[in-house]
């Protein structure tokens, strides 16, 4: 499962939190593979939405665009 980062910034922006505040709870590596587009768990998509008060699908890359880029 991939985050959108523009998702990702704009989530954050609507909070008014730093990528630093999703630390808790989320280590610096995994945020460093958020930020290079590649695969975390559900679990952590699931961690860091609820840190954020959303969906977990506000965050998530769209499933048939990486599907369309892909063709």
């Amino acid at each position: 499962m991939k985050i959108d980062n523009q998702k990702l910034d704009l989530m954050l922006a609507r909070r008014c939190m730093s990528l630093r505040d999703l630390r808790n709870g989320t280590s610096p590596q995994t945020l460093t593979r958020i930020r290079r587009g590649e695969n975390i768990k559900p679990v952590t998509v699931g961690r860091i939405a609820k840190a954020l008060d959303c969906d977990p699908t506000d965050i998530i890359q769209d499933a048939t665009a990486i599907a369309d880029n892909g063709n």
